[in-house]
């Protein structure tokens, strides 16, 4: 495959399982399109056309031709100067690595990654919060976000591969978009009455019961395994950690538990607080499934892939 068509085939699979529905992100693509075309040549010229395809800020390819063929990549959960070290000391042993691949974003990606959390508004109305005041609680957050973002030097693992001319990308929303929706197929199937359920059921996938292995496994944090599970939610997707406001909004909307890669402390008092269960389900395994899921659709055309850096390769058929 070349590089363009992995990138591509990226974007299209985090459609297709996107939360918000394929027809709502296309309405979006849209709207960026006919905004774009009432700008004027100053504001086109700064304007990153990717987004007008893109849905998905923090996804890009941050270095290399993108007709470059790529038979084997070399692929990790945080992608730094040493995963890139690692990458081409691999390629002088023959290894022949043609691309690495992030799941969290670097480069611009990074420097761009509150953009992508306006799709928890819509998240957020979907499970019953309405969209104005979704909207509300999410802008003080996706500001914050932004400002923690900006003193950060973004491009470090981008400026090793560009020395070394190993390309590289992130693939993070996509790969997101497809352990939540794979978490949430679940859930519905098996319809959990009480939290343990939830727990027991998380501990069948692969990625959790190795996570388990490495006190990093299913956990629950706020509530009990006793406690009825009622509505349960999986929330995995957006970017990163939402507002602490929205837990009451949840509450009241009818949601008895979410199921997390992480949270932080305020977010799970406040979720205490409105008797919302939480259960973290274990950050690096959750990325390691959105990442297989997308990395089998790679292998299933020819490309071979090598793991590092917290990557929990499981294959499915």
């Amino acid at each position: 495959m070349k590089l363009k068509e992995i990138y591509e085939l990226a974007i299209e699979t985090g459609i297709d399982v996107d939360p918000r529905g394929e027809e709502e992100v296309k309405e979006e693509l849209d709207r960026i399109n006919k905004k774009y075309e009432k700008m004027d040549e100053e504001e086109k010229k700064e304007f990153d056309k990717e987004e007008l395809n893109n849905p998905y800020s923090d996804t890009r390819v941050l270095y290399g031709d993108l007709d470059r063929e790529v038979n084997k990549v070399l692929v990790g959960i945080d992608i730094d100067v040493g995963e890139v070290l690692i990458a081409d000391r691999l390629n002088e042993k023959g290894d022949g690595i043609d691309l690495v691949m992030a799941h969290h974003p670097e480069g611009k990606a990074l420097a761009a990654l509150h953009q992508v959390m306006h799709m928890q508004e819509d998240i957020l109305h979907k499970h019953g919060v309405p969209i104005n005041v979704a909207e509300g609680i999410m802008a003080e957050r996706i500001s914050e976000v932004e400002r923690g973002i900006m003193p950060l030097n973004h491009n470090k693992a981008r400026d090793a591969a560009r020395l070394f001319d190993i390309p590289l990308m992130c693939v993070h929303t996509p790969a997101d978009n497809l352990v939540t929706d794979y978490l949430q197929s679940k859930i519905d199937e098996e319809d959990p009455k009480r939290v343990e359920d939830v727990v027991k059921l998380l501990k069948e996938v692969p990625e959790y019961r190795d996570a388990i292995g490495v006190k990093a496994g299913p956990k629950v944090v706020v509530g009990s395994e006793e406690r009825s599970a009622g509505k349960v939610v999986v929330d995995m997707t957006g970017g990163t950690g939402g507002s602490k406001e929205a837990f009451e909004n949840l509450s009241q909307a009818g949601v008895g538990t979410l199921i997390c890669m992480h949270i932080g402390e305020e977010h799970r008092k406040k979720a205490e607080e409105n008797h919302i269960n939480v259960v973290i389900a274990g950050h690096i395994a959750s990325d390691s499934i959105g990442m297989n899921l997308f990395l089998d659709k790679l292998k299933s055309k020819g490309i071979e892939v090598v793991s590092c850096s917290g990557l929990i390769r499981i294959e499915r058929d």
